[in-house]
């Protein structure tokens, strides 16, 4: 175990580790227990009840955030020809298509936040798989970022989209703001998120869908938020 500094004992201090708080409450501890100096961003942990491995209990999709995530993406667009034109109108920060598959593969370029491409660039985008994909950076037709609307996918990936999605172990990891938009934005965005989680429930998961909720901010400890107070379970 990493050795904790003083501040983050003092902040865990302040946490049960064994209660399930209410949404409101474990928004409220999170706040009081941020630990740094800067603005931290306020992360969401939900384990679910499913098996990733399989097709049918894959968990995946995207959500605006209603007050954002405190962050502005640089999105990275594959397009060409009137597609790239609208890309660049509508404040992509990077256009191109195989220039920028080769910027990736020859110099590791990674400068970007989230890759969005048109149907038709999806052979150039295919090939930097193995790049792409560990960071969790692969368009995707069910996150919207594989569309022929370019316009609309800048516009909500700018309004503070986020992608949720499982990690091995079955646990979506998602940022829903920072610590400076204070309580009730965070649960805004916290019960959007959620809810959003809940609706994408595969038919074929069974019993609990959601396992354990945890709320923490970057440097501070996790707050467990009780799943039974939270949806359609």
């Amino acid at each position: 175990m990493p050795k904790r500094g003083k501040k983050y004992k003092e902040a865990a201090a302040l946490v049960d580790r064994l209660t399930l708080y209410d949404t409101a409450e474990a928004i409220g501890l999170v706040l009081k227990a941020a630990p740094a100096k800067f603005d931290e961003t306020v992360e969401v942990h939900l384990k679910l009840g499913v098996d990733g491995r399989h097709a049918d209990q894959q968990v995946r999709g995207a959500i605006v955030l209603p007050h954002g995530t405190g962050k502005t993406s640089r999105v990275l667009v594959f397009a060409k020809g009137p597609k790239e034109v609208e890309a660049k109108e509508a404040g992509a920060d990077y256009v191109g298509a195989e220039d920028m598959a080769e910027k990736i593969q020859k110099e590791g370029w990674f400068d970007f936040d989230v890759v969005v491409a048109t149907p038709d660039m999806m052979g150039v985008v295919g090939r930097l798989g193995k790049l792409l994909g560990p960071k969790g950076l692969m368009p995707n037709p069910k996150s919207g970022t594989v569309t022929m609307d370019i316009t609309k996918a800048l516009e909500d990936i700018k309004a503070g989209k986020v992608e949720y999605r499982l990690d091995k172990t079955n646990i979506i990891h998602t940022p829903v703001g920072k610590v400076s938009f204070g309580a009730e934005k965070l649960a805004d965005n916290f019960n959007a998120l959620v809810e959003a989680v809940v609706k994408a429930k595969p038919t074929a998961a069974k019993g609990q869908y959601l396992r354990s909720v945890t709320v923490a901010s970057t440097m501070g400890p996790g707050v467990k938020v009780n799943p039974a107070r939270l949806a359609n379970n």
